[in-house]
């Protein structure tokens, strides 16, 4: 067995090529030994900024002969089919096998010497390299032909063993030369074969294992922060990316000056990060530090300090800009930016950035006021009124994180609250025509609660310009404050009620506008809060909003203006608030999968229909998935799904069962009756007071009474009346079930 080393070099290969590159090398490299029947064992596949380089184990000294059979035509087939067979095989008639009535073109495929198959696959492969962007270059790139590669291609080792395999691609010819070090090292590097690549090239200043560069500019950033006082501030992208830059890393740490600190330590970091690839640090107190960790592509013989100065008058420069874009956002007030967003489209169908703030700000005024996300005042628990508006249901609004009482001033009233929701509202987008989410688009919204406090506001408000994007992906943080929650809903509602009613759904793979990260975000949001939240409503909401239907009282208090929601719109626009609605259920699926909650489930209580309340139906489906993985949770499920067949195949219209009987039940069927009568009320009660474990627990007692049912008594009986009242009955106790849940849904 033989093992094999690939080494393709070049200049400067994107860091973030190589992750991809090192994969589609490997990739590409199995599908040509695959084809040509070679088996090769481990695979080991390094990159640095100026190579790619691939060492595979094991590989045999040749392939082995093997048989290739063609299928032909039949025996009796017309002579012209046979003619064509032949023609493409290149055998003559006498020289096929016949089987079954069919023709078989049977040749023997001697085996190849695996230097001859190597000599053939790698041109092939660095002919077929993805790369995202590649170039042509020289004389021969006049023609659309010639070989495209990350960048010019300039030398190959390929070597079997310690033979060297002979080939040619795009002009270079391959051997046992490679170079080493940019600055280390001078002249040629020979390479004997895999078994010395990697040290023959560290003896040229070369570290070629990217995951060795990595861990040791891991290591030596946290040392060199460490000897200094410091921590050094984790960054593993960061970590990637210069392990990507560099084939001989030596992390240092430089200072810049403590005026800068004056700059939010966000700007700070990510100038060093994006600009410079630096690393940052934190004192002991947690607070970031004049100090950064840049990494050096050679061992400097005055130890470093030349490139540590150099590196710190080009971040001083950098840091000059960002404190300058800091300085002059501050003269404009907020409520001035945000003037200018009206000359920024937010879609041609939803209007300005303006237009989708005004209305944000409507509905976060509604969400505060309508006791979603305000605490109850006086200590008073809200009901909830039977249209799914007004305030809310109080058991689980007053155990939310949001009505917690806390220590410090006194809390806010409902009326300050409802004032900081939209006031936030009207500003959260203002940063995005600052200079300084300009230069940092990744900023937004941080800035502006940067300004926020910087012009005084409350810091409500400024928390909720802060924080309104969030939570953006699986793992952010999610708000709890009220006026953030209310900004962070009233947004990502707006943009999933605006886009639905535009039918610009999410298509496939395709999410151009974010809605399902916007859904998501609106379940966590809920969840986590335990907001009781009428989607349907909520939409109705924005519908209206989005078609200027609210009616505005115009008198207002302390220039605050009371809006009211016009009459619920039917028709094309509940269409979409049920379309809305389904989007949500499925986004809830995702969101509960890893929580284990079974996707059955959450169907099974959304097709009860009318259940808008995210909060609500949780409860429902944890309820449910506890009391189905019950043995009278299971026998229940198995009894409905007979009981559901039953009227299914008999095509039961309902009604029949509320008779008065003509005849005398049996004993079990009496038994099922008294116990409908007793669950009945029993569940009704639990679901209304949301007890729905009680409600469970109230259905688990019919389990031995339908048990006894279908084992004692003939559904299908002789006597029409008697068949019929017998089908209601089993009507009503499928009825009784789905008051919890539509168990027809439930799998298994």
């Amino acid at each position: 067995m033989s093992d094999f080393l690939l080494e393709l070099r070049c200049e400067e290969i994107p860091a973030r090529m190589q992750a991809g590159a090192r994969a589609d090398l490997e990739k590409l490299f199995r599908k040509e030994m695959d084809a040509a029947g070679v088996a090769c064992g481990e695979i080991t596949v390094w990159s640095t900024p100026r190579r790619l380089a691939l060492i595979a184990r094991d590989l045999p000294v040749a392939t082995e002969a093997v048989n290739e059979e063609a299928k032909g035509p039949r025996t009796s087939a017309p002579e012209q089919a046979l003619e064509g067979f032949l023609r493409k095989t290149g055998l003559a008639k006498d020289q096929l096998t016949e089987r079954d009535g069919v023709w078989f073109a049977i040749t023997e495929k001697p085996g190849r010497a695996t230097t001859e198959v190597l000599a053939e696959a790698i041109p092939a492969i660095v002919r077929a390299f993805p790369w995202p962007k590649s170039m042509r270059w020289g004389a021969a790139s006049l023609s659309t032909e010639s070989l495209r590669w990350v960048r010019p291609l300039s030398g190959i080792v390929a070597i079997l063993d310690q033979d060297v395999i002979a080939f040619e691609v795009g002009g270079v010819t391959s051997g046992q030369v490679t170079c080493g070090h940019r600055f280390h090292h001078f002249g040629d590097v020979i390479v004997d074969g895999a078994h010395s690549y990697a040290e023959t090239l560290r003896q040229a200043h070369v570290i070629v294992d990217h995951a060795e560069r990595e861990a040791l500019i891991r290591d030596h950033a946290r040392a060199a922060a460490r000897d200094a006082g410091l921590k050094l501030v984790e960054d593993e992208g960061l970590v990637i990316e210069n392990a990507g830059l560099t084939e001989w890393p030596v992390p240092m740490l430089g200072r810049f000056d403590e005026e800068f600190l004056e700059v939010p330590p966000e700007v700070i970091q990510l100038t060093a990060r994006v600009n410079q690839k630096y690393f940052v640090c934190e004192d002991a107190h947690g607070k970031l530090a004049n100090a950064f960790v840049c990494t050096a592509n050679i061992d400097a013989i005055d130890g470093g300090a030349a490139i540590v100065d150099g590196n710190r008058k080009v971040l001083a420069a950098r840091l000059s800009d960002a404190r300058f874009f800091w300085d002059q956002d501050r003269k404009v007030p907020l409520a001035d930016q945000a003037k200018k967003l009206e000359r920024i489209t937010f879609h041609e169908k939803l209007g300005t950035v303006a237009d989708k703030v005004a209305r944000v700000a409507r509905l976060a005024r509604w969400l505060v006021e309508e006791g979603i996300v305000n605490p109850p005042r006086n200590g008073e628990v809200a009901a909830q009124s039977a249209d799914g508006g007004g305030t809310r249901s109080g058991t689980a609004l007053a155990a939310s994180p949001l009505h917690r009482p806390v220590d410090g001033p006194p809390p806010r009233t409902g009326e300050d609250l409802a004032d900081m929701a939209e006031q936030a509202a009207r500003l959260c987008k203002a940063d995005l025509v600052t200079e300084m989410v300009g230069e940092f688009p990744e900023l937004q919204g941080l800035m502006g609660g940067y300004y926020a406090r910087a012009e005084g506001l409350p810091g409500e408000v400024a928390e909720a310009i802060r924080d309104h994007y969030k939570p953006v992906g699986q793992g952010d943080d999610v708000p709890t404050a009220p006026v953030t929650v209310a900004v962070s809903l009233a947004d990502k509602l707006d943009t999933l009620v605006g886009f639905f009613r535009n039918h610009m759904l999410p298509t496939g793979s395709k999410d151009p506008f974010a809605l399902r990260r916007a859904a998501l975000s609106v379940v966590r949001l809920l969840d986590a809060n335990h907001l009781r939240l009428p989607l349907m409503s909520i939409g109705d909401v924005g519908v209206d909003l989005l078609h200027n239907t609210w009616k505005s009282n115009h008198t207002s208090t302390g220039g605050v203006l009371s809006v009211a929601r016009t009459d619920r719109v039917l028709g094309k626009h509940e269409t979409i608030l049920f379309d809305l609605l389904d989007f949500f259920a499925d986004r809830l699926k995702v969101q509960q999968r890893e929580a284990d909650v079974r996707h059955d489930l959450i169907d099974a209580a959304f097709a009860l229909g009318g259940e808008d309340d995210l909060v609500r139906l949780l409860a429902r489906v944890h309820a449910l998935q506890a009391f189905v993985g019950t043995e009278d949770g299971a026998n229940l499920l198995a009894g409905y799904k007979r009981a559901a067949n039953i009227l299914k195949k008999e095509d039961y219209a309902g009604g029949e069962g509320q008779k008065a009987l003509s005849y005398t039940p049996e004993p079990a069927e009496k038994a099922l009756m008294d116990a409908l009568d007793i669950a009945e009320p029993r569940a009704d009660a639990a679901v209304a007071a949301e007890d729905f474990t009680a409600a469970m627990a109230a259905l688990a007692s019919l389990r031995a009474p339908i048990d006894a049912f279908f084992d004692k008594v003939t559904v299908n009986a002789e006597d029409p009346k008697m068949r019929a009242a017998r089908l209601g009955l089993l009507d009503r106790f499928r009825a009784a079930v789905h008051k919890v849940a539509d168990f027809s849904r439930i799998e298994g």
